[in-house]
């Protein structure tokens, strides 16, 4: 039951929602999340205590729940997986204890299909699947476009789901394979999926990684001693101190065992689209992503921001953390004096306190403060990665201005987000984007910005290393969010009901 009137009223317009947030039921704290990550090693010494490093390092890309397999030859399959943080559920010794072997794989998720903020512990990866040559375990990130007509043709033929992940469909489909060997099965259960996917999966012996033909999520190869290690990103083979070898190529498929690695491409070549939100936003900037470091990368689309939309202030302050390195850029580009106008609250926890109305009114001030000595009276810049609803930037903009700022000035370091993601990502549905609904000027009176520019898609692409922009017939990157061009249809969404971009827009 509502507490009070305002639990009951109806925000007067369809983004005046400051005063949710999603650290709580129901909460809206105005950013995409992250998909999930995924991590895997063999031929270690105490696999899981790897794992659980590896998935500490990328815990930014999924901090709902986590979950861990391992195989210790006579033991078999132990699995544990738990919600909330690593660090609090796979760091002491008697859950560690419960995991014994030389290989292992694990999931950092958000819930980017199913039950979406209302997950059950059946929801939480990797999968495990037994199988007449043995058992398999699967982690999957991304999402699968054709999951529902896949799920509806598994169930008619049989098969009984014990989740509401899209991801389970990939071991059922294993399990109707008549492959010799696993390796075998999980080709023809990929070949059947559509949509983006980076899979690591794990049998008594095996270390498997996979990335679908486009390459729109990401996975790497790294060394450690005579073992391997799959990864989403870079810098969870750096919190282990493993050697960096190279990225699992666009539909690619690897098998690392003891003996090394064997690579193999299973489905039909085709041109890669890799998600350039990944350089915006999603990897850790100490990453490296196709051979750039991801914080060069975002310290580039600052100085193209600048480039393409100057304004005379008196101060660049980034919007933390993931407006850093934007702002950097913005800042050695204009010649505008970078500082910390604004001040995050390292240690706010999801589960700080009770949401209160008092508490929940507070909003984004539980992490964010303004320095008021430094803006007071001065012209500022705030530099973001992205709008979405506009929730968060309206009220960080009132709390700028309430500390004496002279002027606000809104530069965004990605192009207007006008699509929902299909591909991993938990996006809003289109009627909830902000810039699909307003243009930029209509976007900047209801924000109540001095002044709100995105940085150009083609801008983006040049900061990214292609330097003529985008390629209008052919885009090198996957850029949906932004441009409504999706690489691989949507067919779950479009039966039920989404509408495509049109020749007009």
């Amino acid at each position: 039951m509502a507490n009070n009137l305002r639990d009951l009223m109806t925000p007067a317009h369809p983004f005046d929602t400051e005063f949710l947030r999603t650290d709580w039921p129901g909460g809206d704290d105005d950013k995409l999340k992250e998909e999930c990550g995924v991590f895997g090693v063999v031929g270690v010494d105490n696999a899981a205590s790897v794992v659980a490093l590896g998935l500490h390092a990328l815990q930014h890309r999924g901090q709902e729940a986590g979950g861990i397999v391992t195989h210790e030859f006579g033991q078999g399959f132990s699995s544990a997986r738990r919600f909330g943080y690593v660090r609090d559920n796979f760091t002491d010794a008697e859950t560690m204890a419960t995991l014994p072997g030389p290989i292992g794989i694990g999931h950092v998720r958000y819930s980017t299909s199913g039950s979406k903020g209302a997950t059950q512990i059946r929801d939480v990866q990797p999968f495990f699947g037994e199988f007449s040559m043995g058992g398999a375990a699967i982690a999957h990130n991304g999402n699968i476009t054709n999951a529902l007509a896949l799920r509806k043709e598994l169930i008619e033929r049989g098969s009984i789901f014990q989740s509401s992940s899209d991801s389970e469909c990939i071991i059922h489909l294993m399990a109707r394979s008549m492959g010799k060997h696993i390796p075998d099965r999980m080709e023809e259960a990929l070949r059947k999926v559509e949509g983006a996917f980076s899979v690591v999966a794990m049998t008594r012996t095996k270390l498997i990684g996979c990335r679908d033909p486009l390459g729109v999520r990401p996975l790497v190869l790294g060394q450690l001693g005579d073992g391997w290690v799959l990864a989403s990103e870079t810098c969870a083979l750096d919190i282990i101190n493993a050697t960096f070898i190279r990225e699992i190529e666009p539909g690619e498929m690897v098998v690392a065992t003891s003996k090394g690695v064997e690579s193999h491409f299973p489905f039909r070549p085709t041109k890669s689209r890799f998600c350039i939100f990944e350089h915006v936003y999603f990897s850790r900037p100490d990453s490296i992503l196709g051979g750039r470091s991801v914080y060069e990368t975002r310290e580039n689309i600052g100085r193209e921001l600048a480039k393409e939309a100057p304004v005379d202030a008196d101060m660049v302050c980034p919007v933390p953390d993931s407006g850093t390195p934007a702002a950097i850029g913005f800042s050695l580009e204009s010649g505008i004096p970078y500082a910390m106008g604004i001040i995050r609250n390292q240690y706010m926890g999801r589960t700080f306190i009770e949401p209160s109305e008092s508490i929940r009114n507070m909003g984004v001030r539980l992490k964010l403060n303004v320095n008021r000595a430094l803006v007071k009276g001065k012209r500022i810049i705030l530099v973001d990665d992205s709008v979405v609803r506009g929730t968060t930037s309206r009220k960080i903009k009132e709390m700028i201005l309430e500390a004496g700022a002279a002027e606000v000035h809104f530069r965004i370091a990605s192009p207007p987000t006008k699509w929902p993601c299909f591909y991993g990502v938990d996006t809003p549905q289109r009627d909830k984007l902000l810039a699909a609904n307003m243009s930029e000027e209509e976007m900047r009176d209801h924000l109540g910005v001095d002044s709100l520019k995105f940085i150009s898609i083609d801008g983006l692409y040049r900061a990214v290393g292609q330097a003529k922009g985008r390629n209008q017939d052919s885009p090198q990157y996957c850029d949906a969010c932004f441009s409504g061009d999706y690489p691989v249809k949507p067919t779950d969404m479009v039966e039920q009901g989404f509408e495509m971009k049109t020749a007009a827009e």
